[in-house]
């Protein structure tokens, strides 16, 4: 069984930490959502219900569907 983690990079990013460019990688594990800077010390979480929030606060309703 392959347990390996795919990472990506997140192209434009600027660590906060660091401030490098290009160094953040995306990556799931155990369904939470976590960002690494491989250029330093920098780290963050988030589950997938707060990614989903996060999501929904750009968008808008356009209008409601009343069968």
């Amino acid at each position: 069984m392959n347990n390996k983690i795919k990472k990506r990079f997140v192209a434009g990013a600027i660590c906060p930490s660091c401030k490098s460019m290009d160094t953040i990688m995306l990556f799931f594990e155990n369904n939470v959502e976590k960002l690494a800077c491989v250029n330093c010390d920098y780290s963050e979480s988030q589950t997938e219900k707060q990614v989903d929030d996060a999501k929904r606060q750009n968008e808008s309703v356009i209008g409601v569907f009343k069968p």
